[in-house]
């Protein structure tokens, strides 16, 4: 079966999100890509990989906003979340980002792997951790972004272009 056109198109922070579109971009065939980068406009390919990072629990504004203007498109999403080892927070996550999606475009794939954060938002942690009557989950905060750190890392990597082999 012949490859159809795609575009590659994301948005990335902290270059966590473009770490995956450059691992999707690697395992598809170059010659039939329309598009790979940071985009608003609608790509002209009908299969599209859309990457975003993850802000309060959606994707960020850019991608959300794209999403809405796309129609009868083949959507793959792809996304990363400092917060959240669980599969149970990434499908939350995704089932948010689909509610931007017209129902005229068909989710062909999604995917999503902890990423790591600035630095700054440990420290912020830590500061925060100064105060009296600070929040006792704190101390779940930072392990989580401690264990964020290696993220994406090899397996997260691995298990994506596995998915977009197939």
């Amino acid at each position: 079966m012949e490859t159809e056109r795609y575009s590659i198109i994301f948005s990335s922070s902290t270059g966590n999100t473009k770490e995956l579109a450059d691992t999707i971009y690697e395992v598809l065939p170059k010659e039939k890509c329309d598009y790979f980068g940071v985009s608003k406009e609608e790509p002209q390919s009908d299969k599209v990989y859309i990457g975003f990072w993850t802000n309060q629990g959606n994707a960020d504004k850019e991608t959300l906003e794209l999403l809405k203007k796309l129609k009868n498109k083949k959507i793959f999403l792809f996304g990363t979340a400092g917060f959240g080892g669980s599969q149970e927070y990434f499908q939350k996550v995704l089932g948010q980002i689909k509610e931007s999606i017209d129902s005229s475009n068909k989710i062909i794939g999604e995917y999503m792997c902890q990423g790591k954060m600035p630095q700054s938002v440990r420290e912020r942690y830590v500061k925060m951790k100064e105060q009296p009557n600070y929040m006792p989950n704190l101390d779940m905060m930072i392990k989580n972004f401690d264990s964020a750190l290696s993220h994406p890392d090899k397996n997260d990597l691995d298990k994506l272009r596995k998915m977009v082999e197939e």
